[in-house]
């Protein structure tokens, strides 16, 4: 039997504009994306050498790969800019790459542990679900950004520390990072195995890493790599690092066009990740 006073709430939400519900409803989607990226923070506070063990990796890249071909000069930059300077976002975008994509087989963990069936049965909506997860593999990323800038700053990499590019730089990470996590949520859910998962992530990790300009120019590729390149969110995550990131750095497809094709395939991906969501848990 309801009471008065419930009856009243539902009708005062039944009655109010609807310009107000529809913030209402924005706002508690935010709260659900939040609550459970501040649920897969919690890991990390229990194993905070994960993010030390995954700045090993782009440290290598810039320490040995960066100063060893910007003494050999053997692929050309286009511009007076240095080969390790046209690097650091490049390896930047790779440490967010290998985050994400690899993010999906905690999910795999998570069904195995009874974790999904439990969220699975919240009133949260399925796409919050997979944003609040999306945006919790944005803030690994950022902390690779903290390792590989400290990193660059050593090496004497001419990094731009104008507070609205470090502003766009973080952005750019955490659309890259969503996009890429997103996406290892959809594998997940149609693989369902850890150990497919793996042999997937690794075949795909290379082809994006490779088919982008994070290591060398768009414009010495061969005509049908430079189709993939342009098809690849990676090549418009390394654009706009490499020209926000970097005193004097340029972009190719132009800055709105960056954040669109990042924003776009974050929504497309977790669009199609939200359905195929509940098919983890079969």
């Amino acid at each position: 039997m309801k009471s008065p006073e419930l009856d009243a709430l539902s009708r005062a939400a039944d009655e109010a504009p609807p310009a107000l519900r529809q913030q209402n409803r924005a706002a508690a989607f935010l709260r659900q994306c939040l609550a459970l990226t501040e649920m897969e923070m919690r890991k990390l506070r229990h194993d905070p050498t994960e993010l030390a063990t995954r700045a090993l990796q782009p440290m290598l890249w810039l320490a040995v790969f960066g100063e060893v071909f910007s003494r050999v000069r053997a692929i050309p930059t286009g511009s007076s800019m240095r080969y390790l300077d046209f690097l650091a976002p490049g390896v930047l975008a790779q440490s967010v790459l290998f985050i994400g994509i690899f993010y999906g087989i905690a999910v795999i963990w998570e069904r195995d542990l009874g974790i999904v069936h439990k969220l699975l049965v919240s009133p949260a909506p399925r796409v919050a679900l997979v944003f609040g997860k999306a945006l919790s593999g944005g803030v690994r990323g950022l902390s690779q950004g903290v390792a590989v800038y400290a990193l660059a700053w050593l090496l004497g990499v001419a990094i731009n520390w104008r507070a609205g590019m470090l502003a766009g730089v973080a952005l750019a990470i955490l659309l890259g990072a969503a996009t890429f996590s997103t996406l290892s949520l959809i594998i997940a859910c149609i693989v369902r195995t850890r150990e497919r998962f793996m042999g997937i992530g690794q075949v795909l990790t290379m082809p994006l890493f490779f088919a982008s300009n994070a290591i060398y120019p768009i414009a010495i590729m061969p005509g049908w790599l430079k189709v993939i390149a342009w098809l690849n969110p990676l090549t418009y995550e390394v654009d706009a690092m490499r020209a926000m990131m970097i005193r004097g750095g340029k972009t190719i497809f132009g800055l709105g066009m960056d954040f669109a094709i990042l924003a776009l395939s974050v929504l497309v991906l977790a669009g199609l990740a939200g359905k195929l969501y509940p098919n983890l848990a079969k």
